[in-house]
């Protein structure tokens, strides 16, 4: 196990275009006691080479269903990627499910085993005898060298596809990914500088089915794709291409990118990772202003939610909640008549904007007057500066 890892050329079994899966291992996974951060982090590595992601599966740690699952994987993808399951412990099957998989034998590496005890002998202790399971691979596999771990990561290439077996670690998985699995792949496959880049256009205050009737022709292109993602109070708006150089696959999100905002306008506010907090702090930060805000049913949410964006206490002057009319009366020095009919009306909200601004002497004061009974809400905003966000 010393020297670089070498890989005889595997381009025959690959046939265009490519698609890759990815299986996980674990029960843990399953029972939700770990997060599943590998597929993540292998699903981005992936979409920089090109290579089309289908299918991500999770698996518990049972010989069967792991065999079952890459062979279905194999009927339907070139690569197929599993994580997990490559310790020395009885529920580490991965390694003898794959063997099943493909139709070959486990077989003892001597030079595995070696290299394991000269793992354990650095670490000043010696290897246990379950740690002889890591030393078997399925029979013509090729061994990546993993000298982080004491789990051997290896590829077995197939008739019908590959399959690339590496450990659950994240740390291990994420240095045999960028120093021998990806290179593999670009370079055997030969799958260039083919890559696949995202850019997300976020929106709010406009429903995902209007979204969809406005751009739905857009969402039939191929390259680039355009697709929705729902979240509470917004959706976004995602635009993938796949081109031979990022500056290409830059230039066809570009294009794109000018139709859906020329339909949608001023209803995206932000890109990428971008919150609505974060953007309007930003505008307020960039103008010099500050705000004042009045809650009723969402019960100070609004505000903290602007001061938790870097700069939001800067902006924000105040934030106070109200339940009731007599509250509202005393607080912000209202008439019992003013608000006779009760908070959840458009005049009442814009009197208690322009009060909430003028008592605490801001640019701006915003009221959000709701009934929790009528799941009705009226917004108002005072403005005592003329300004365009």
């Amino acid at each position: 196990m010393r020297g670089a890892t070498h890989f005889p050329s595997a381009s025959h079994l690959i046939h265009t275009p490519m698609q890759a899966e990815i299986i996980t291992t674990g029960t843990e996974l399953l029972l939700g006691t770990i997060v599943d951060t590998n597929a993540a982090y292998l699903s981005q590595q992936l979409s920089r080479i090109g290579l089309d992601l289908y299918f991500r599966t999770t698996v518990g740690d049972n010989v069967q269903r792991i065999t079952t699952a890459i062979r279905q994987a194999l009927d339907r993808s070139d690569v197929v990627i599993t994580t997990g399951g490559l310790g020395p412990t009885v529920d580490d099957v991965t390694r003898q499910a794959v063997a099943e998989a493909t139709g070959r034998p486990l077989v003892f590496k001597e030079d595995l085993w070696i290299h394991i005890q000269e793992l354990f002998a650095r670490w000043g202790t010696s290897p246990k005898e379950n740690n002889r399971r890591q030393a078997f691979v399925p029979e013509g596999s090729i061994v990546v060298e993993n000298p982080v771990g004491t789990a051997p990561a290896f590829i077995v290439e197939t008739p019908r596809g590959i399959v690339i077996s590496l450990p659950g670690v994240p740390r291990e998985l994420e240095y045999l990914m960028t120093s021998s699995i990806l290179p593999y792949l670009k370079e055997e496959l030969q799958t260039g500088e083919r890559i696949i880049k995202s850019r997300t256009l976020r929106t709010c205050g406009i429903g995902e089915s209007v979204i969809d009737d406005l751009i739905s022709d857009l969402m039939t292109s191929s390259n680039p794709t355009v697709g929705l993602s729902a979240h509470p109070g917004q959706t976004d708006v995602r635009i993938t291409a796949k081109a031979s150089s990022e500056k290409l696959a830059d230039e066809l999100i570009a294009g794109m990118e000018a139709k859906v905002r020329e339909r949608l306008g001023d209803a995206i506010y932000g890109v990428g990772e971008e919150t609505l907090e974060e953007v309007v702090t930003r505008m307020l930060v960039r103008r010099g202003l500050r705000i004042a805000i009045v809650e009723t049913n969402t019960g100070g949410l609004i505000a903290r939610r602007l001061a938790s964006a870097p700069q939001g206490q800067q902006v924000l002057a105040a934030s106070i909640v109200v339940e009731s009319p007599a509250e509202a009366c005393e607080i912000l020095s209202l008439d019992e008549e003013e608000v006779a009919g009760g908070l959840v009306q458009a005049q009442v909200a814009i009197l208690i904007a322009e009060k909430t601004r003028l008592l605490r002497s801001v640019d701006l004061g915003l009221a959000v007057m709701g009934s929790m009974e009528a799941e009705e809400t009226i917004y108002a905003a005072d403005t005592g500066v003329s300004f365009e966000l």
